[in-house]
């Protein structure tokens, strides 16, 4: 089993266990605005608990879709991402719950599983791509260290509404891992 360890947080494999929390982030209304209705059906995160399960066991393996547990608790309390994609891009993501938000739980998840990538994958370049209102996502991914390169209009349709994307990155290059404090 994949498994990081930070300071507070214990990034590893998904497990069945997991689902019914994994179910329940995706029904708050908090988690739900920036995405469409039948994205957050409650089923779908059944199936993509399973899916997640399937892809760690792949080999070359392309998806790092990861439980994030809080260490003090043991608290399955969110998700981070890394897709490897072609010529040595990668895509990341990520869902906190709500009472977990705001603590820096979430900086710390997306810097060990970048490092990770950087240091261990080989990636040259990682970004994310999320809706320009999403000031949270957007916020964070700065705080990370990456630049917005792209901003995409009215490129999403949900909601009955277009939605701007935009999408931020770093180069491995660029990459400085934030001194613990």
């Amino acid at each position: 089993m994949f498994k990081l360890e930070t300071a507070h947080l214990i990034l590893r494999d998904m497990q069945i266990d997991d689902e019914e929390a994994f179910v329940a982030i995706s029904q708050d209304a908090k988690y739900q605005r920036f995405y469409d209705e039948s994205d957050c059906d409650p089923d779908k995160y059944r199936h993509l608990t399973h899916l997640f399960i399937e892809q760690s066991l792949e080999q070359p393996r392309q998806s790092y879709q990861l439980a994030i547990e809080h260490k003090q608790s043991g608290q399955f309390i969110g998700t981070v991402c890394l897709r490897l994609e072609s010529d040595r891009q990668a895509s990341i993501g990520c869902g906190l719950s709500r009472g977990f938000q705001g603590s820096g739980l979430m900086v710390e998840a997306a810097q060990a599983l970048m490092q990770y990538g950087f240091e261990h994958l080989n990636v040259h370049r990682m970004y994310a791509e999320t809706i320009a209102n999403n000031r949270a996502a957007i916020k964070l991914c700065q705080s990370l260290g990456m630049q917005k390169e792209a901003h995409f209009r009215q490129h999403r349709f949900f909601k009955q509404q277009w939605w701007d994307t935009v999408v931020l990155a770093v180069l491995k290059q660029d990459w400085n891992l934030p001194k613990s404090s």
